[in-house]
């Protein structure tokens, strides 16, 4: 990944040029436009705010159920996910939290290239993105384009596949595509702008003796084989890497240039990258401190891990992983995911995986136990949030739609566009053309096998149990006509409630 020779066999990238002849590393310097306070000044202003709180106002009270103002009388960000559950450990935590109420923060989130679309499970990083820049603070994610060649070894039992660099670089412009789309457009008017960028634009120009001379020499590597993610992989059969034992000290460097060029001041991540973010900020200590210099005060946060009340995974099904982008995963069948989560999961998500305030989401919760509560409402609500946020007012609309188009009887205008998106969820046929026209519906209930007979057909009908199109027909010989098929080309049937069946005709 490293190596000169094998970023000279790629195709030419933008930029190249630059990247060729990478700057000397440049010790402790700091971008002018975002000055880093050091980590004494950050716990001055901690130790006088906890003496102001101790002190208190006059006649006020020591008990407060309101968490800490931040930024433009916004709530502290720190103290707001941690009333979501969203925090699971952090680095010097009271700290962090003062310094995110003196002034803007810059703070990202790494996303390694490992498939062209983030799933459920990576909703949680660009959620808790999305909430520092609600607070006023910088998001930053960050792309994995060098990482994503080596693989993180963190929550595996075996190495990662090695991926072509093309299939790297498409998922790279995939994931991109789909934080930029996420985060740009759940921004609000004020916020400050997202920034996405590439750690391959400064790992790809860099040689193996540089990175060796200039970053290697500061990590210890006792200290790097007592992470879990590396002690667990070498106590296994298969065993680590060497590559993906270099991980932690790649992703602690992402912290260290990021910190010195771009005044990034905290790392996020889920509560399996703890051992790689303090694998930063101890590079932060080691390379931008020293004798004569102190170093910036840079934080590390994790979340928990989207797990259900079992301890199984979010995010994974049946049929796969639950992807967020909408060429690999349509907003209806997203929407279904989160529609059909249990009663026991869905107020630990609705606090974790929406921006709705914490008072609806307790509402909601005493309603589930309330006489005349409306089964699934609050995992309607949830699923109408989060796909909000995932796929934007048109994506809702178009999952909306076309759960109420498998509803029989429903005033739902069905068109092609909605009955293809719900095709996985209901089988399909195909017949010609010559056998749908003019012939009645109760023979082709029976050629699409929703009925064993004719007889049987016209029974149900006869007793309002078929549906055409959602419209119940009850007239026992009903002939389907040219105007009865959809865009001239599908027809959706219901035999009974469940029983469902779309027909694709062909010519």
């Amino acid at each position: 990944m490293i190596l000169q020779q094998r970023i000279a066999s790629r195709p030419a990238r933008a930029g190249a040029d630059r990247r060729r002849h990478p700057a000397p590393f440049q010790g402790s310097k700091l971008t002018p436009r975002a000055p880093c306070a050091s980590a004494s000044q950050v716990a001055e202003a901690a130790s006088a705010s906890a003496s102001s709180a101790d002190a208190g106002p006059p006649n006020s009270s020591s008990s407060s159920s309101s968490p800490p103002s931040g930024l433009g009388g916004r709530s502290n960000v720190v103290s707001l996910l941690r009333s979501r559950g969203l925090v699971q450990e952090v680095t010097n935590g009271e700290e962090l939290e003062v310094a995110a109420g003196l002034g803007p923060l810059s703070v990202y989130c790494g996303f390694d290239p490992t498939a062209d679309s983030l799933h459920l499970g990576n909703l949680l990083g660009i959620v808790v993105l999305s909430w520092f820049q609600r607070c006023g603070h910088e998001p930053v994610a960050l792309l994995g384009g060098a990482t994503g060649r080596v693989g993180d070894p963190s929550g595996r039992s075996t190495e990662r596949p090695v991926l072509s660099e093309e299939q790297i670089e498409h998922n790279v412009s995939s994931i991109r595509s789909l934080l930029v789309d996420i985060l740009t457009r759940n921004s609000q008017p004020d916020a400050p702008p997202v920034r996405v960028l590439n750690n391959l634009d400064w790992f790809g120009p860099m040689s193996f003796l540089t990175f060796l001379r200039e970053i290697g020499k500061f990590a210890r590597v006792s200290t790097m084989l007592a992470k879990d993610s590396v002690r667990t992989r070498m106590e296994s059969e298969q065993g680590i890497s060497f590559t993906e034992f270099t991980y932690q000290l790649l992703q602690g460097y992402d912290f260290v240039h990021l910190c010195r060029e771009q005044g990034v001041r905290v790392q996020i991540g889920g509560s399996d990258q703890w051992g790689n973010i303090t694998a930063g900020t101890d590079l932060i200590r080691r390379l931008l401190g020293g004798e004569d210099r102190e170093p910036p005060a840079c934080y590390g946060l994790t979340f928990p891990l989207l797990v259900d009340s079992e301890g199984r995974k979010f995010g994974k099904s049946v049929g796969g992983a639950i992807w967020l982008s909408a060429e690999k995963l349509s907003p209806y069948k997203f929407y279904q995911y989160l529609f059909q989560v249990t009663d026991a999961d869905v107020v630990k998500l609705l606090k974790m995986l929406t921006f709705l305030p914490l008072e609806e989401i307790e509402a909601l919760q005493a309603a589930m136990v309330a006489p005349g509560y409306v089964p699934n409402t609050a995992q309607r609500r949830l699923a109408e949030e989060v796909t909000r946020f995932v796929h934007g007012e048109e994506g809702l609309a178009q999952a909306i739609k076309a759960t109420e188009a498998l509803k029989p009887g429903a005033a739902t205008q069905l068109d092609a566009a909605t009955l293809e998106t719900v095709a996985g969820d209901a089988p399909s046929a195909t017949l010609p053309r010559a056998s749908v026209e003019g012939i009645t519906l109760a023979d082709i209930l029976v050629a699409v096998k929703l009925q064993p007979s004719k007889s049987a057909a016209r029974k149900l009908i006869k007793g309002g149990g078929v549906y055409l199109n959602n419209a119940k027909v009850s007239e026992e010989l009903y002939i389907v006509k040219p105007s009865d098929l959809i865009e001239s080309r599908l027809l959706l049937l219901a035999a009974g409630k469940k029983n469902k069946m779309l027909v694709r005709v062909s010519d």
